[in-house]
This record gives C-alpha cells, sequence and structure tokens, in this order.
C-alpha cells in the first residue's frame, strides 16, 4: 500500500458501483498505538486511527451496546411527565390507543408499545392512517373515534407534531394524547399533555438524530 493513499485499498481497485476505492491516510503512530493496545491487525488499527477514532472509545466503536450508547431517556423535553401519565394509566386500568404513523419508524414504534403495554395487562387499541384517503398524521375523525372505542389516553408514534387542529379536536373532546415524534417542530406546540420530540425548539438533549421508535 503506498503511503500517499493512491493506492486501491485491499487490492480492489472498483466497487461494484464502479466508484474507486482507495484507502485513507491515517497517522502511522496513532494506527500502531491502536493496535497494539487493543490487540488489533494493523489494517484495523490504520481504519481506526483514520477514523479519527481515540483510543479509549475502541472498544465501544468495534462493540457497541445499547446501555452504553442509550442516552438518558429524562433528558428529552416532556419524558417524565408523559412517562407518569402513561403509568398512571396502566396503573389505573385505563383504555390507551396508539395512533401510530404508517412507515417504519411507526411500525415498530407501534408494535414495541403493543408487546410492552400487553405485558403490563393493558393491550392498547392500534391505528394506522390510511396513506390514500386519510394522509399522514393524526385527524380529528381517527381520534375522536378512538374516544368512542374508550380511550382516555392516546399515544402518537412518528407523527402530531404538526397536527394542531386534530389535536386541538381532541382537547376539547376531553381525550389526552401523548406526541412521541421527531419530525422538526413548529415554534407553537400542539395541544397534548406532552410533546415529546429531540427536534422541538426548546429541546436540549442533543438527541435530534434520533428516530421516534
Amino acid at each position: 500500500m503506498r503511503e500517499d493513499g493512491s493506492a486501491a485499498f485491499l487490492g480492489v481497485e472498483r466497487s461494484l458501483g464502479g466508484k474507486l476505492w482507495r484507502s485513507r491516510l491515517a497517522d502511522d503512530r496513532a494506527a500502531m498505538a491502536l493496535s497494539q493496545r487493543h490487540g488489533l491487525p494493523d489494517m484495523l488499527g490504520r481504519v481506526l486511527a483514520a477514523r479519527g477514532i481515540a483510543p479509549e472509545a475502541v472498544e465501544e466503536f468495534l462493540s457497541p451496546s445499547l446501555r452504553a450508547a442509550m442516552p438518558d431517556p429524562s433528558r428529552l423535553k416532556d419524558m417524565d411527565a408523559a412517562a407518569e401519565r402513561l403509568a398512571a394509566a396502566i396503573r389505573d386500568g385505563e383504555r390507551i390507543a396508539v395512533f401510530a404513523d404508517y412507515d417504519v419508524d411507526g411500525a415498530t414504534s407501534a408494535a414495541l408499545l403493543f408487546r410492552f403495554l400487553s405485558a403490563v395487562g393493558t393491550p392498547p387499541l392500534i391505528y394506522v392512517p390510511d396513506r390514500v384517503i386519510e394522509g399522514y398524521g393524526p385527524n380529528a375523525e381517527a381520534l375522536l373515534g378512538l374516544q368512542e372505542s374508550g380511550a382516555k389516553l392516546v399515544l402518537t408514534v412518528d407523527c402530531g407534531i404538526t397536527a394542531h387542529e386534530p389535536l386541538k379536536a381532541a382537547a376539547d373532546a376531553g381525550l389526552e394524547v401523548v406526541v412521541v415524534d421527531h419530525h422538526v417542530a413548529e415554534p407553537a406546540l400542539p395541544r397534548a399533555v406532552s410533546v415529546i420530540n429531540p427536534n422541538r425548539l426548546d429541546d436540549t438533549s442533543g438527541q435530534g438524530a434520533l428516530a421516534a421508535v
């Protein structure tokens, strides 16, 4: 491998898409230090050094764990209030509904909530809007329909941050809603018990890259 990084990386000239593969220059001393400290192959040490991975971060980078990477949920604005309201609903046996977006974030969020709430004895109603007929996000008719089905608390997942009119209609009808979303928020938030969104303007958690799952 040439030191100027112009040689083909690992002897591979191009990717399947025809892109050139070239080695990224790395500090030889840093690469050697990483390899020796962590017992890594020289090539891996060079890759880590080229990526700027600090020696103390190598183990977590190579073997990441959810426990180490998971941020403190309480750093998210409104998280504690939402957790308290959900806990009260579970404790009091209230009917809970989940209004989920129809994409992967929404589907996985709904699945996780269904499994958890079912495990604690409160299986929720699940509502996924029709993409063509209802469009994106909560609508008043669907929310009020969930209320008619007995729901006292609705969790919107991966949607709701801009649903001002539907959530106002729900609030006016006495239906409580917790919004869990990650899409860019407007300065004014919708009416809800809690609005959990790392991208709301007053959230300081620094977790804006999170999805709504």
